[in-house]
């Protein structure tokens, strides 16, 4: 099963049909996942948690601003407590995890699975970020890559840039700001010659980064995924370019 990083994007993606297109396509031709561990950027928690494994757990509504209907949205996954322990049997022995019992899925998470996998029929569980040092997230991703061969889905999600502080133009089809082109390309540089050393500098090597990324949660679950290929040298295939709302919505797959 290969590993993903996409861009999950606010829950308006839901009414573009471009980026609604591309993702259901992007799922049309994985293998059918027998389930899904996504790290989203909007749970930041350490020590390492997982999300509720309960069935058709409520999810996050964690955002604001926005029409009435995405907050009557649901997500009703099966139970996934066959994931939480075949997650817990790959970290390193005392590693430790906490069980949230209760937290549900973010828009981070329910908003692109919503898309891909419209019928809620694969059991999904939400890992937090525990860190945004790169190092350490591809070694978790590293620990993570025997769930690929179960036929486990590991997703990272995020966007490419998320200067939203620095938006002008509001509107979906905005022309992108200097800072997220000039990021954008720059990693897609890195990313096309498998050049992780690069991409994990990118606090000194970046262009644009104040702008891109003034927090860094949505870009640093690149890092995961990176870690998951089985070859990190291979550069990755981009799925998914272009922007959205200026921001980069460039999305890769690692085999």
């Amino acid at each position: 099963m290969p590993a993903l990083y996409l861009g999950h994007g606010a829950p308006p993606l839901l009414d573009d049909a471009l980026w609604t297109a591309q993702l259901r396509a992007w799922a049309d031709r994985l293998p059918l996942p027998t389930a899904i561990l996504i790290v989203s950027a909007h749970w930041e928690a350490a020590p390492l948690s997982l999300s509720s494994t309960g069935a058709a757990t409520p999810l996050v509504y964690d955002f604001g601003g926005f029409a009435p209907k995405y907050f009557q949205m649901t997500y009703p996954t099966p139970d996934a407590s066959d994931l939480a322990r075949l997650v817990a049997s790959v970290l390193p022995d005392g590693q430790a995890v906490h069980q949230h019992r209760r937290r549900g899925l973010d828009h981070g998470a329910w908003v692109p699975l919503k898309v891909m996998y419209p019928l809620a029929n694969i059991p999904v569980l939400q890992m937090s970020l525990p860190t945004s040092d790169p190092q350490q997230l591809i070694d978790l991703g590293s620990r993570l890559r025997p769930l690929r061969d179960q036929g486990v889905l590991v997703i990272g999600s995020g966007f490419l840039t998320h200067g939203l502080p620095y938006l002008r133009d509001w509107s979906t089809d905005a022309t992108p700001p200097g800072w997220s082109v000039d990021f954008d390309l720059w990693a897609a540089e890195a990313l096309g010659r498998g050049d992780v050393e690069t991409l994990t500098a990118y606090r000194s090597k970046a262009p644009g980064l104040p702008y891109a990324h003034p927090t860094v949660e949505h870009l640093v679950p690149l890092f995961i995924t990176l870690g998951l290929a089985s070859a990190p040298d291979v550069a990755p295939e981009t799925t998914i370019d272009g922007y959205f709302y200026g921001l980069a919505k460039r999305s890769i797959q690692v085999a």
